[in-house]
């Protein structure tokens, strides 16, 4: 990782250049080594599919994918927060305990309501 100061921090079209790498190398890095990311990515293929399959409005098939993407998004900001805490140390602190179990329950909230909006 390169350290800048606000004199030498890239600016414009590489700014936007090097942002776009620096995405792309955590999605590869996420495929790699976060299993739920790629059984969400499945699920949203799933999901997709299905929504072109049954007899639901476009509006409908809107909403059950922008819930998916969202369950992804959620899912990755979780990640970064373990990160985060990871790199701080692995000995036991209850902030940190608490930090991801905050992630956690974010997640399963939004797990808890996609399933609440599939059943009605």
């Amino acid at each position: 990782m390169n350290s800048y100061d606000n004199i030498t921090k890239p600016k414009g079209q590489r700014r936007i250049y090097l942002a776009t790498l620096n995405s792309l190398r955590a999605l590869k890095w996420l495929y790699d080594n976060e299993s739920t990311f790629k059984q969400e990515l499945l699920l949203l293929l799933v999901v997709i599919t299905a929504s072109f399959v049954f007899d639901i409005s476009i509006k409908e098939q809107v909403i059950l994918i922008l819930a998916i993407v969202f369950v992804i998004f959620t899912e990755r900001i979780n990640t970064a927060i373990e990160a985060v805490i990871d790199s701080i140390g692995l000995e036991i602190n209850p902030l940190s305990g608490l930090a991801i179990n905050l992630g956690a329950a974010v997640m399963l909230s939004l797990l808890v309501a996609s399933c609440i909006w599939l059943i009605v």
